[in-house]
């Protein structure tokens, strides 16, 4: 559907030292028709750049950009307008005119295409109702929250039937929960008309809740990308890496480990096995404590992500059932290091972090 071809931006700086700065470089993307594909990267990562370069609003210095087919790089004039109503675009910051209605700033993008009346008049309630604001046509921007500011940016985006739909970092401007909501929106607009989104964020949460597929942004590159499932599950690239670790949040400060006795393991579990009960499978099986000092769960998708950081310990004799006793047979030492081989075979990915 949409296939950037070694892009490259660069900007000029001005005075002595005037040199360019790359702010994309050499990126080559394959989105697919249909899907919610994501560019996510910290501030100045060239996410921003990159997205604008497929509606041209930023023109590439090198590389070609293909939108369903057609090389569209090199379009100016009435050939590259009438390529722009087969994309919509929303804003970090709504970018509404205040002057305007509702129903005005919705029938904006309907109104330079060269609709009819008659057409707007029958589209914009229609696209007002797809984003819950049927009962707002007459307000003003000033009398919206910010959840219904974008939700008039997104009917503006989507009033001329797009093919494509570019998300600026289309939720941090938010709240939480109105963020959520966008989010949901976006979704029940990608599965019911079938528009393909690209959607840039620098956070990592964002992109998890909505996207198929993902690309990892640093330095105006693409540093890693492929299914969210996988970037989330098993990152490559130490950047990445890095987001990922922020998003699960699971950081426990090491003088706290370093001070726990036992052996300490941090533990991933991917799809059905995050559902398994390996841990308590451990303790039967090889008479050794279990205990959970940090875990989470997420969803990518329906599948799941489970990390856990467990401390495995002996079991005191006297606390443990006769009907158990068998597995002290085996010295401690050799337990905990069953057991630690029984989580590896069973688990996706196991790092001890320490043993005493």
């Amino acid at each position: 559907m949409i296939k950037l071809d070694n892009i490259s931006v660069d900007f000029e700086l001005r005075g002595q030292q005037a040199k360019a700065i790359k702010a994309v470089d050499q990126v080559s993307l394959h989105i697919r028709r249909g899907e919610v594909f994501g560019i996510v990267g910290t501030s100045g990562a060239g996410k921003s750049t990159l997205l604008r370069t497929i509606n041209l609003l930023e023109r590439p210095n090198a590389g070609r950009v293909l939108v369903d087919g057609e090389d569209i790089t090199d379009l100016t004039g009435s050939a590259l307008r009438l390529e722009r109503h087969k994309i919509g675009m929303i804003f970090q910051h709504f970018n509404l005119m205040h002057n305007r209605t509702v129903f005005d700033n919705a029938a904006f993008a309907l109104r330079v295409a060269g609709k009819s009346e008659a057409e707007i008049q029958q589209r914009v309630p229609e696209i007002l109702k797809l984003v819950g604001l049927e009962d707002k046509a007459q307000a003003y921007p000033s009398q919206l929250s910010g959840g219904q500011k974008q939700r008039v940016g997104i009917a503006r985006a989507v009033a001329n039937h797009p093919a494509v739909l570019l998300c600026d970092e289309p939720t941090s401007a938010l709240d939480l929960d109105t963020s959520a909501a966008i989010l949901e929106l976006l979704k029940e607009i990608n599965v019911r008309l079938g528009i393909t989104i690209v959607l840039i964020s620098h956070e990592m949460s964002v992109i998890k809740k909505i996207c198929s597929r993902v690309a990892v942004m640093a330095g105006g590159r693409v540093v890693e990308q492929g299914d969210a499932f996988d970037i989330f599950a098993t990152p490559q690239a130490d950047f990445t890496r890095q987001l990922v670790a922020h998003t699960f949040n699971l950081d426990i400060p090491e003088h706290l480990i370093e001070n726990i006795p036992g052996t300490v393991l941090k533990v991933l579990f991917l799809g059905d096995k995050a559902e398994d009960s390996v841990l308590s499978a451990t303790s039967i099986r090889f008479g050794v404590s279990v205990n959970i000092l940090h875990g989470k769960i997420e969803y990518i998708g329906s599948r799941a992500v489970g990390l856990l950081v467990v401390r495995l310990a002996d079991l005191p004799a006297e606390v443990v059932p006769p009907e158990l006793a068998a597995p002290y047979a085996t010295p401690a030492a050799a337990r905990i290091a069953a057991a630690v081989q029984f989580i590896r075979d069973n688990a996706t990915q196991v790092e001890v972090l320490h043993a005493h």
